[in-house]
Protein backbone atom coordinates (compact mmCIF):
# COMPACT_ATOMS: atom_id res chain seq x y z
CA UNK A 1 0.00 0.00 0.00
CA UNK A 2 1.48 3.35 -1.02
CA UNK A 3 1.73 6.12 1.50
CA UNK A 4 0.43 9.47 0.39
CA UNK A 5 2.55 12.36 1.52
CA UNK A 6 0.92 15.72 1.81
CA UNK A 7 3.02 18.87 1.88
CA UNK A 8 3.01 20.52 5.28
CA UNK A 9 0.29 23.07 5.75
CA UNK A 10 1.58 26.61 5.86
CA UNK A 11 1.55 28.09 9.31
CA UNK A 12 -1.16 30.59 9.91
CA UNK A 13 0.37 33.98 9.90
CA UNK A 14 -0.06 35.90 13.08
CA UNK A 15 -2.04 39.09 12.79
CA UNK A 16 0.15 41.27 10.71
CA UNK A 17 2.53 43.15 12.92
CA UNK A 18 3.61 45.12 9.89
CA UNK A 19 0.05 46.31 9.21
CA UNK A 20 -0.09 49.85 10.41
CA UNK A 21 -2.79 50.90 12.80
CA UNK A 22 -5.55 52.92 11.16
CA UNK A 23 -5.24 56.70 11.21
CA UNK A 24 -8.73 57.09 12.61
CA UNK A 25 -11.98 55.31 13.37
CA UNK A 26 -13.32 56.40 10.00
CA UNK A 27 -10.24 55.06 8.18
CA UNK A 28 -10.59 51.75 10.02
CA UNK A 29 -14.27 51.48 9.07
CA UNK A 30 -13.51 52.26 5.43
CA UNK A 31 -10.75 49.64 5.31
CA UNK A 32 -12.99 47.12 7.08
CA UNK A 33 -15.86 47.69 4.62
CA UNK A 34 -13.51 47.23 1.66
CA UNK A 35 -12.04 44.11 3.22
CA UNK A 36 -15.46 42.58 3.93
CA UNK A 37 -16.49 43.17 0.32
CA UNK A 38 -13.34 41.40 -0.90
CA UNK A 39 -13.85 38.50 1.50
CA UNK A 40 -17.48 38.10 0.47
CA UNK A 41 -16.62 38.18 -3.23
CA UNK A 42 -15.09 34.72 -2.99
CA UNK A 43 -12.31 35.68 -5.37
CA UNK A 44 -9.47 35.55 -2.84
CA UNK A 45 -7.08 32.61 -2.45
CA UNK A 46 -7.32 30.76 0.86
CA UNK A 47 -4.13 32.27 2.30
CA UNK A 48 -5.34 35.78 1.51
CA UNK A 49 -8.70 34.96 3.08
CA UNK A 50 -6.98 34.07 6.32
CA UNK A 51 -4.81 37.18 6.26
CA UNK A 52 -7.85 39.31 5.41
CA UNK A 53 -9.84 37.77 8.23
CA UNK A 54 -7.02 38.49 10.69
CA UNK A 55 -6.73 42.10 9.52
CA UNK A 56 -10.50 42.46 9.81
CA UNK A 57 -10.33 41.21 13.40
CA UNK A 58 -7.64 43.81 14.15
CA UNK A 59 -9.71 46.59 12.62
CA UNK A 60 -12.82 45.48 14.47
CA UNK A 61 -10.91 45.46 17.75
CA UNK A 62 -9.56 48.96 17.05
CA UNK A 63 -13.06 50.28 16.25
CA UNK A 64 -14.52 48.75 19.40
CA UNK A 65 -11.76 50.34 21.51
CA UNK A 66 -12.43 53.73 19.95
CA UNK A 67 -16.18 53.45 20.53
CA UNK A 68 -15.61 52.35 24.13
CA UNK A 69 -13.37 55.37 24.73
CA UNK A 70 -16.07 57.70 23.42
CA UNK A 71 -18.73 55.95 25.49
CA UNK A 72 -16.56 56.28 28.60
CA UNK A 73 -16.09 59.99 27.94
CA UNK A 74 -19.85 60.49 27.51
CA UNK A 75 -20.43 58.77 30.87
CA UNK A 76 -17.98 61.16 32.50
CA UNK A 77 -19.71 64.15 30.94
CA UNK A 78 -23.15 62.82 31.91
CA UNK A 79 -22.00 62.52 35.51
CA UNK A 80 -21.12 66.20 35.49
CA UNK A 81 -17.42 65.56 35.78
CA UNK A 82 -14.77 66.77 33.43
CA UNK A 83 -11.47 65.02 32.98
CA UNK A 84 -8.91 64.63 30.25
CA UNK A 85 -10.03 62.33 27.46
CA UNK A 86 -7.34 60.03 26.16
CA UNK A 87 -7.98 57.88 23.11
CA UNK A 88 -5.33 55.28 22.56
Amino acid sequence: MATIHHPPMPKATSPSKSASPPASYEAAMEELETLVARLESGDMPLEQLLTGYQRGAQLLHYCREQLQAVEDQIKVLDEGGLKVWKVS
